[in-house]
């Protein structure tokens, strides 16, 4: 039999596996994170009909003669150029610019994705559209990320934040270097007990007589059942740079009687003030501390922290969103439902936060797919036409054996 009808045969397979995975590309051009597939060929092995000569003194060499025994696919790869940002507007939308794969939990089985259209169920767990759980670090009482080990991440509407007492609060501004002497700058903080219960704070800046670099402080508590039992007052020493030269923090002691601790240390933190010759602006940058709040809503940042708004005004971290990277992401296996799977040849998952050598986050946003329609047409035309010509291997190669068939009648 003539070997240019296996050639053609083989051909047609191969074609036949490209247009199928166009049409699955085409398929899922509006599919949110998919990754294009893409069909590469290889010739098969040569029959060889005579090997390569040597050249001599008297005659020179020869190449081998080789006869092509048709092609076979190469590979399907998975090509992972990042899709368009869609904005969406949606919260639980999130968007990896950059490199990187969502971490969900399906059963017992770490699974992967492009696609963060996120949801809430029923428990208040974070989930993908089938169901999986997503994956994230969790966050302590003080708002550290813990990074040892994933967990699911489960948003409680329930959540209350305990009130806390004011520990520290920070300042400020500008004092005025060419004040005259006895100038008052007067300054309210309004600090938090155990309670969660408001203490007025009351401060008197005054400009001293003796030393045109020095300004002293008078600490005192308008505040029933408040009283100050250390750190009533201090003094704030300049440079010739208006620079502070003296202590920092200063800490003071309050005497609570309205139920709340008693005994509360506060420290002053006056280090960013400054004495130039400029109007004076001192204020209360910071305070810390909170009264009992509720959870209102939540949102999800560029770094993947899941951010709790309570009512308050407070903002705490909730949990963060993990992320992986592979260092070959083209060996990762589909597992359908925008879901992909780690093999022997992806490398292990390296999982952690966004910014770390992996993509930012874009919340209100999903990746489009990276399918690009016009290439996908061209590619189906090339397909369609090398399939076209490889039937007519097969004819031709059919014709020529009628032909041999005819010789004897």
């Amino acid at each position: 039999m003539l070997r240019s009808m296996y050639s053609g045969i083989s051909g047609m397979k191969n074609f036949q596996t490209k247009l199928d995975v166009i049409g699955n590309n085409i398929a899922n051009v509006n599919t949110y994170g998919y990754k294009k597939g893409r069909v590469t060929f290889q010739d098969l092995m040569n029959q060889t009909v005579s090997g390569a000569s040597r050249a001599t003194d008297n005659r020179g060499g020869q190449n081998a003669k080789q006869i092509g025994l048709g092609s076979s696919l190469s590979s399907i790869d998975t090509i992972q150029t990042q899709g368009s940002l869609q904005t969406t507007g949606r919260s639980l939308d999130v968007a990896i610019s950059g490199d990187g794969y969502f971490v969900v939990r399906q059963g017992n089985n770490e699974m992967f994705t492009r696609a963060g259209n996120f949801y809430l169920d029923s428990n208040g767990n974070l989930v993908t559209g089938q169901g999986d759980l997503v994956q994230g670090y969790p966050v302590n009482a003080n708002g550290e990320v813990n990074q040892s080990g994933t967990a699911d991440i489960k948003i409680d509407t329930n959540t209350t934040m305990a009130p806390q007492a004011t520990s520290k609060a920070t300042y400020n501004g500008n004092l005025k270097s060419s004040a005259p002497d006895g100038t008052v700058v007067e300054l309210e903080t309004k600090v938090k007990d155990s309670l969660g219960k408001d203490i007025s704070l009351n401060m008197v800046l005054t400009k001293s007589a003796s030393n045109p670099n020095n300004w002293t402080v008078s600490i005192s508590s308008p505040t029933t059942g408040v009283t100050l039992t250390s750190g009533q007052s201090t003094t704030l020493s300049f440079d010739t740079e208006g620079k502070l030269t003296s202590q920092v923090p200063f800490p003071i002691t309050l005497d609570n009687q309205t139920g709340a601790n008693q005994t509360q240390i506060i420290d002053l933190d006056f280090s960013k003030i400054t004495q130039f010759d400029s109007s004076s602006s001192a204020n209360v940058d910071t305070v810390n501390g909170n009264s009992e709040g509720y959870l209102e809503s939540f949102n999800i940042g560029s770094s993947g922290e899941v951010n709790g708004v309570f009512s308050n005004g407070e903002v705490r971290v909730l949990s963060q969103l993990a992320l992986a990277t592979f260092s070959n992401p083209g060996g990762l296996t589909k597992a359908g439902n925008n879901l992909f799977q780690a093999s022997n040849n992806s490398g292990i998952p390296n999982q952690g936060i966004a910014g770390e050598g992996r993509g930012a986050l874009q919340s209100g946003s999903l990746e489009m797919s990276n399918v690009d329609l016009s290439e996908e047409f061209t590619e189906m035309i090339t397909a369609q036409r090398g399939f076209q010509a490889n039937t007519r291997i097969i004819t031709t190669s059919d014709e020529i054996l009628q032909e041999l068939v005819n010789l004897k009648r």
